[in-house]
């Protein structure tokens, strides 16, 4: 009997609505002491959001206030905008 074929785990981006691979996706993470961080594993604690990791996507980077449930200070945007262009995986 052949195994079933694994899934891959699916998000939707914040800012485009596109479903993705998770593995294609940045997710930022409002963590329990409040700060707005990059998460590369995928696994930190807090309320998550994912983003394309694209220019477009990027840029509209304040849909992520919904996303977290938590206002963003145009520091924790440049911060997500500077992480970004950072990780090129």
């Amino acid at each position: 009997m052949a195994a079933a074929p694994k899934k891959i785990p699916q998000r939707t981006c914040v800012a485009c609505r596109t479903k993705r691979d998770k593995k294609d996706l940045m997710r930022i993470v409002l963590t329990p002491e409040g700060e707005i961080k990059y998460d590369p594993t995928g696994r930190a604690a807090g309320r998550g959001s994912y983003l394309c990791k694209n220019e477009e996507c990027l840029k509209q980077a304040a849909k992520l206030a919904k996303g977290l449930r938590h206002p963003l200070t145009s520091e924790d945007i440049s911060g997500i905008l500077q992480m970004a262009s950072g990780s090129d995986d």
